[in-house]
């Protein structure tokens, strides 16, 4: 029976409802340490709706299960952490590129290589945009509460239909394996995005012929449209064209579709006054330290807010802007050297000061860290 209503459950396994409710019926995977329950959790429920749960020798054969399920139809998912996110980068490209929409889980832990494997990171945040070859576009959604492992795994399938692109759910081992109450709302109250089915003629189609909002409507495997899809550079046809000029099309629309709706796509989120002096950025387990850090700075007598990235890429460059206008200084607390405060920095035309706060021991940044860093800043 589908659970309702308030329940208590772990993140990666709100991530599994989240999926199955936003109509996901195909899981290819294999289990590694700290998103494994996302696994597990699918080979149990899957056949209960009518869908498929394969596990697969290893994450290369993973993600590719899941772009022919999805070109064939179905939608699918997989879940993985930083070694096996890495294997996934080559056949994540082909996604894109061939448009097929698929949704990635990348429950983060501490590397690299092994590393702490059961310890959390933030450190696939440049990999998840730039870990496969090549100038594409990518989204990435970042969770901070098991709430959110539920509604933006549901987003990101929303996203991955209408702009017929991968989406990655960039977690983190604490809040894939923290506990915590959600509301899963009935079925029939969520917003739920299918992927554009073909309107033309089956005789000369051509699936990637693209409408006026730069998004094909390519059919699945199986229908009268016939249809073939290609990692290599291909023309409307979908079949290889090798032509500068396709090339260049190509990929030029490929962001275009991405960029043009940045409105859409962009979710973040302010806590604390409108006008502080200092601004904290942050984002998954992170940003429920920094928003703590908030409450108990103003308890002080310091001023200081939060931007929280809900939307990691395309990276939120206008509310950025906002912030580095606003505040006299920023500081940026990550778990990891420094990979989303060289993002605030290329924004920066303000010249406002900006301060990085990095840890990467296996450990979470402290509320009290941050407010001591408020402090130093303020200085």
């Amino acid at each position: 029976m589908r659970p309702y209503g308030v329940q208590f459950m772990q993140g990666n396994e709100a991530c599994v409802y989240g999926a199955i409710d936003a109509g996901a019926r195909f899981y290819g995977g294999y289990p590694i340490t700290p998103s494994s329950e996302i696994a597990e959790l699918s080979a149990e429920l899957l056949p209960q709706v009518d869908g498929i749960f394969l596990q697969m020798e290893d994450e290369i054969g993973s993600i590719a299960t899941i772009i022919g399920a999805s070109a064939a139809g179905k939608k699918s998912y997989t879940a993985t952490s930083g070694p096996g996110f890495s294997l996934m980068q080559e056949n994540l490209g082909m996604a894109v590129y061939a448009e097929v929409p698929i949704v990635l889980i990348n429950i983060q832990r501490n590397g690299p290589s092994t590393a702490l494997a059961t310890r959390p990171a933030q450190g696939d945040v440049m990999q998840s945009r730039w870990g496969t070859h090549g100038d594409h576009p990518i989204i990435v959604l970042s969770p901070a509460s098991v709430q959110e492992c539920y509604d933006l795994t549901v987003r990101a399938f929303n996203l991955s239909e209408k702009y017929r692109i991968p989406v990655i759910l960039l977690g983190d081992e604490v809040i894939g394996h923290m506990r915590e109450s959600l509301i899963i709302p009935e079925l029939d109250e969520l917003k739920i995005i299918n992927r554009k089915t073909p309107s033309a003629p089956a005789e000369g189609f051509k699936p990637y012929t693209p409408g006026e909002d730069d998004i094909p409507a390519i059919p699945p495997y199986g229908t009268d449209h016939i249809v073939h899809i290609s990692s290599s550079c291909h023309d409307e046809s979908g079949y290889s064209h090798n032509a500068p000029q396709t090339a260049d099309k190509l990929v030029r629309r490929l962001h275009r579709k991405i960029e043009n709706n940045k409105t859409d796509i962009v979710q973040v989120e302010w806590f604390g006054p409108d006008d502080a002096e200092v601004t904290l950025i942050a984002y998954g387990v992170v940003s429920r330290a920094a928003k703590q850090a908030v409450i108990d700075a103003q308890k002080e007598g310091l001023s200081v807010n939060l931007l929280r990235l809900i939307t990691q890429w395309p990276f939120a460059d206008e509310q950025v802007r906002e912030a580095l206008k606003k505040a006299k200084a920023v500081i940026v607390p990550e778990l990891n050297l420094g990979q989303v405060v060289l993002e605030v920095e290329r924004t920066n035309s303000f010249k406002t000061p900006v301060f990085p706060l990095s840890r990467i021991d296996g450990e979470i940044i402290l509320p009290s860290q941050i407010v001591e860093r408020i402090k130093e800043v303020l200085k």
